[in-house]
């Protein structure tokens, strides 16, 4: 369905064009990985605790959460080519460093998943979907974390928390509210609204193959609740080549189809 035949290249779907601006994704991609170090370098490595400081901690793990959930969708975007259009190196390093940083993820794992997704949506094949119960959130969630989540990236994630425990002296504490919270808060957030309610089964039919809707959200809530990948993700599966930025333009081309 549109998954791209060489992964990190720019997907070719033949759709009216919107003009690129390669440089505007990485900018963007940039910004992301900026912020979510700040918070992360400054929660586990400087961090002090007091009752004055407890609603600042909630509020930079909301923030960072939704960072979290944004390191993820640029690592999507390089894994169909259109983080950096032409240069596919260049996807793959900042899709790997993405992955790294949220969650210990490896891209060279997930990518072959995420075009399984795209090729296979919404069928037994399709490794984010839950065929033999399309309805319920629970079962669904429990068959996509088991799906996604390793052994491997357990071990790396615990490497990485030693070394700062043992090398640089950062509190446990820390280390699980700015880092382990917000990546569980993220992958429920990419869950809920970039998987579940976008191809879970309901009364309405799907409008077409991609088995896939978009929720009925502001471009802002859209923004705020998963990157444009929720209130937007019909157009992604229609257009998989337009990167989440641009995606709310492909709306009036989606509607003329």
């Amino acid at each position: 369905m549109h998954a791209p035949t060489h992964p990190g290249r720019a997907d070719s779907t033949a759709a009216p064009r919107i003009a690129a601006r390669p440089l505007t994704g990485l900018a963007i991609a940039a910004g992301l990985v900026a912020c979510w170090l700040a918070i992360h370098i400054w929660g586990i490595f400087f961090w002090h605790w007091s009752t004055a400081t407890v609603a600042l901690a909630m509020l930079l793990v909301a923030i960072q959460t939704w960072l979290s959930t944004g390191l993820f969708i640029v690592a999507h975007d390089a894994m169909h080519g259109t983080l950096a259009p032409g240069h596919p190196r260049l996807n793959r390093a900042v899709g790997t460093l993405c992955l790294g940083l949220y969650a210990s993820l490896s891209f060279r794992a997930l990518l072959p998943k995420h075009m399984a997704h795209h090729r296979h949506v919404g069928s037994a094949d399709d490794p984010d979907f839950n065929a033999d119960d399309p309805h319920r959130i629970l079962p669904w969630f429990v068959r996509f974390f088991v799906g996604y989540y390793t052994h491997g990236q357990i071990v790396r994630i615990t490497l990485i928390a030693l070394l700062y425990i043992f090398a640089f002296g950062a509190p446990l504490g820390n280390i699980v509210v700015f880092w382990a919270i917000p990546a569980l808060l993220a992958l429920g957030q990419l869950f809920v609204f970039g998987t579940y309610l976008p191809h879970r089964h309901a009364d309405a039919p799907f409008a077409d193959h991609h088995r896939a809707r978009s929720a009925t959200l502001s471009p802002a809530l859209s923004l705020l609740s998963c990157f444009h990948f929720g209130g937007y993700h019909h157009e992604h599966h229609l257009y998989p080549g337009t990167p989440w930025w641009q995606l709310p333009s492909r709306r009036p081309i989606a509607s003329k189809d």
